[in-house]
């Protein structure tokens, strides 16, 4: 079978090194240390910052593909929150649309209880309530490929686990491959596979269970299993 997304030697001079990788339908998170290479690879997936390599979605080269198409194949939201644009949060969500569907972005207000904020302006909102609204945005098309930089930042304890039951939804009910990074190492449960990234490479690839019992993770974090917690490995 065919995987959805089929990359081969993406790479960005300095911060991402020839990475190699498929993804199926289905929840993926990706880890690693603050500056290991997470936001490059999901920018370099994006086509944002594309040196070298090719990127394949559902069959189609990412760098061929016409604006309208790559909405459908692939959205990016970024780790930014920033929105300083003074237009309403139902315009916003409308610009991750191809084309015109006030009945998509009805859908999604409601989805994520944005209703009484639809016409509110955007650099109004709190920055939770930014990042459902990009989130929103990012979700519109129903893109194949979902490419998420820290989606659960910013959200309180019921929005982190409202937001991974709308991923976990749109990945089953749509056939689509959510790739989130994430700083939560209590959150990886949620997802089926986990990407370990160090030194701009994936250095471990499995199930959640895999990869944090792995010795490669607490290298990685310079981190520790203290029972059911953590503890910094001062040898590390």
């Amino acid at each position: 079978m065919t995987p959805l997304l089929e990359v081969r030697g993406l790479a960005i001079s300095g911060r991402l090194q020839p990475t190699d990788l498929e993804l199926d339908p289905g929840m993926t998170a990706v880890i690693g240390p603050n500056g290991a290479g997470k936001t490059s690879l999901l920018r370099a997936l994006a086509g944002i910052e594309l040196e070298v390599g090719d990127v394949v979605i559902a069959g189609e080269d990412l760098t061929h593909a016409p604006s309208p198409r790559r909405m459908r194949l692939l959205s990016f939201l970024p780790a930014t929150r920033a929105l300083v644009w003074p237009i309403s949060t139902r315009d916003v969500i409308a610009l991750g649309l191809p084309s015109p569907d006030p009945a998509r972005v009805d859908e999604l207000l409601k989805q994520l209880e944005l209703d009484a904020l639809a016409d509110r302006p955007v650099d109004l909102l709190s920055t939770g309530e930014r990042s459902r609204v990009l989130l929103a945005r990012a979700l519109a098309a129903r893109p194949r490929l979902l490419l998420l930089d820290e989606p659960l930042s910013n959200l309180d304890p019921y929005w982190v686990l409202r937001t991974l039951q709308i991923l976990n939804s749109e990945a089953g009910q749509s056939g689509c491959a959510v790739l989130a990074s994430l700083h939560d190492l209590n959150q990886i449960g949620a997802f089926e596979r986990v990407l370990l990234v160090d030194g701009g490479r994936v250095v471990a690839d499995g199930s959640p269970t895999e990869v944090m019992d792995s010795p490669v993770l607490a290298r990685a974090f310079r981190i520790e299993k203290d029972g059911r917690s953590w503890k910094i490995n001062e040898e590390a």
